[in-house]
C-alpha cells in the first residue's frame, strides 16, 4: 500500500503541474501577442518549459542530454533570474566538448547546472564570472563549475551538501543537496573546493562513462 500511495501521489503531482503549465503556456500566448511584453513573455516561456522538463524528469528516467544545448540553456534562465532580480552582472564563459552527451534527463540536468549557477551568483553581489567545462576523459565525463566569488569557508565545506545547510536565511539549503543526488542517481560524484589561484569556488561533477 505505502508504495501505492507512493506512485499515486507522484503521477497525480504531475499531472496536476502538468494542467498548471497548460493553462500558463496559453496565457503567455496571449500575452505575446502585444509586442512591449515580447521580451517578458520569451522569459516567461523559457521558465515554463524549464519547469515542464523538471516534472518530466521526474517520472522519466535515462536518456542522453547534448551537454551544449542543456548549458546554454541553462544560461539563459541565469540571465532570465538576474535581469528580474535586478541581479549583478555575471559572464558565462563555456568550454564544451563538441558533441558531449551525458547520461541522464535534461530536466534533471538543468536543475544541477542551474543551482551550481545560481549559488554562485548569489555569492557574487558586485558581479563577477561563472566558467563552465564539460569534457570526456579516460576516468568518465567531467564537469567543473568555477566562480570568482570569495570562496567557501572551511568549516563548512564538510556539510555544504547536506539538506538543510544554508549560509543564507532567504534560502532553505536544498540546491547543493539536490545537486548530489541527481549526480549520484546518475552513478556520479559531485566535490567542492576553493580555487587554489584565487578567490573562488570550484564544483567538479564526475560521471562514469
Amino acid at each position: 500500500m505505502p508504495d501505492r500511495l507512493h506512485h499515486l501521489t507522484l503521477a497525480g503531482v504531475v499531472h496536476d503541474l502538468n494542467n498548471v503549465f497548460e493553462t500558463l503556456f496559453e496565457a503567455n500566448d496571449v500575452l505575446k501577442l502585444d509586442p512591449k511584453y515580447a521580451k517578458l513573455s520569451a522569459t516567461i516561456k523559457r521558465s515554463l518549459k524549464h519547469g515542464a522538463r523538471i516534472v518530466k524528469s521526474l517520472e522519466t528516467q535515462g536518456g542522453l542530454t547534448d551537454a551544449a544545448r542543456m548549458i546554454e540553456q541553462v544560461e539563459a534562465l541565469l540571465m532570465d533570474y538576474l535581469i528580474s532580480s535586478r541581479g549583478p552582472a555575471i559572464a558565462v564563459v563555456t568550454e564544451i566538448e563538441p558533441n558531449l552527451q551525458i547520461a541522464g534527463n535534461r530536466g534533471a540536468w538543468e536543475r544541477v547546472l542551474l543551482n551550481l549557477f545560481l549559488n554562485a551568483a548569489r555569492m557574487m553581489s558586485q558581479g563577477g564570472t561563472i566558467s563552465v567545462s564539460a569534457r570526456s576523459g579516460s576516468n568518465g565525463v567531467e564537469i567543473v563549475v568555477i566562480d570568482s566569488g570569495p570562496g567557501i569557508p572551511a568549516k563548512v565545506l564538510p556539510s555544504l551538501f547536506e539538506p538543510g545547510f544554508t549560509t543564507t536565511p532567504r534560502h532553505k539549503g536544498l540546491g547543493l543537496h539536490i545537486v548530489r543526488s541527481i549526480v549520484e542517481s546518475q552513478g556520479g560524484t559531485v566535490s567542492a573546493a576553493n580555487r587554489e589561484d584565487q578567490p573562488g569556488a570550484a564544483f567538479r561533477i564526475l560521471l562514469p562513462r
